[in-house]
């Protein structure tokens, strides 16, 4: 009986030292390191589309940027394919090749990357980046 009260104490304080530790874990998934006050348009030709976890990315050769930048290529971050489903994605609606219109909160540090706030695709379908993004501002 006393081992069966000592093990189950150790169990719980692993249990407990194993959430503690992985706390941290959580504070990787900010957007502060994007620019949401200066959001711009890009229009451009998919390179790669990437449906992975914990993020989906689109790397875009770009054609228009709108008042903005004279970027070539950029790389955006969208959420993770969980959200992505639950805000109408597919895994197989972005293709390389495709051309696609996007509005992102840029890299606040200038490089050519970004958040997706909407994606609207060469059919004039639109998709947002899940709720956690936030909505675009630029219309």
């Amino acid at each position: 009986m006393l081992l069966c009260r000592r093990s189950g104490g150790a169990v719980l304080a692993g249990c407990v030292a194993l959430m503690l530790a992985a706390m941290p874990a959580l504070a990787h998934h900010s957007f502060a390191m994007f620019d949401h006050e200066h959001q711009m348009k890009l229009s451009g030709t998919v390179t790669y589309f990437q449906w992975t976890n914990p993020h989906v990315y689109i790397d875009l050769d770009v054609q228009n940027a709108y008042g903005y930048t004279n970027f070539k290529h950029v790389t955006i971050e969208c959420a993770n394919p969980g959200i992505l489903d639950r805000v109408g994605w597919k895994w197989n609606m972005i293709k390389k090749g495709d051309q696609i219109t996007v509005i992102i909160a840029p890299l606040k540090n200038g490089k050519a990357g970004g958040l997706l706030k909407q994606v609207t695709l060469s059919d004039g379908h639109e998709f947002s980046n899940g709720l956690a993004a936030g909505k675009p501002n630029i219309s």
